[in-house]
């Protein structure tokens, strides 16, 4: 893990720190199995122990982490067939919010997508997995947050919450990455039809792929390598 220091600003800082170490479990820069040092933690987020237990206890009711007794805090491992099951469950609840949200999409929700889509692609277009994957969650929520059903969000944002690091990776091998940008594609297609039946189509392909994808690599199968070629 870097040590570099990560300056935070202090309004709502439990909140802040939540965030950062959210995208630090999800980009694997904490290992999944790993315990979350909190002397190392407070001298790289620049905050003291009180946010940071905060934001821990925060992390695992989303169940990115688990608290362990006498043991501090590990960042969450799915085995296997914990994968599968919840992909299984998250691909229902995107073909759900899909074929809803074309429904009952806005112009101005659709415009917003759109311009979130522009600058992921302008993200994928410079390699940015990082700036690729917020933005590309960000358009996932949009489209969940469309259908406007608060215990459908509810239960896509728990589910969710438990793939961010596996649906992260599965964009680092260049192939796969270029197959779910054109399927993203094809989300804005859709929604800008209204077609309902076409985005509950492509989300239910998008999530399968993405399974495969995770599952290949479990298995040693695809190389875990950064985008462009270089390992």
């Amino acid at each position: 893990m870097s040590t570099e220091i990560i300056a935070i600003p202090r309004t709502n800082l439990h909140e802040q720190v939540a965030n950062r170490l959210r995208q630090m479990l999800v980009e694997g820069r904490i290992a999944p199995g790993a315990k979350l040092n909190e002397r190392e933690l407070c001298e790289v987020l620049d905050v003291s122990r009180t946010p940071l237990r905060e934001a821990i206890k925060m992390l695992a009711a989303e169940g990115l982490v688990e608290l362990l007794p006498n043991r501090g805090a590990i960042a969450v491992e799915l085995k296997k067939d914990d994968i599968a099951h919840t992909f299984e469950v998250m691909a229902a609840l995107e073909a759900m919010s899909g074929e809803l949200a074309a429904q009952r999409i806005t112009d101005a929700e659709l415009a917003e997508i759109r311009a979130t889509h522009f600058e992921m692609m302008a993200a994928y277009t410079r390699r940015d997995l990082s700036s690729y994957y917020r933005l590309n969650a960000a358009i996932h929520r949009a489209i969940n947050a469309a259908a406007k059903n608060p215990v459908l969000s509810a239960t896509y944002e728990r589910t969710n919450a438990r793939l961010q690091a596996l649906r992260f990776r599965s964009n680092q091998d260049e192939e796969k990455w270029k197959s779910a940008v054109r399927e993203h594609e094809q989300m804005i297609e859709a929604l800008a039809a209204r077609d309902g039946a076409a985005m509950r189509a492509v989300l239910t392909s998008h999530l399968r792929n993405k399974l495969s994808v995770v599952m290949e690599q479990l298995h040693g199968a695809l190389p875990t390598k950064k985008p462009g070629g270089t390992r």
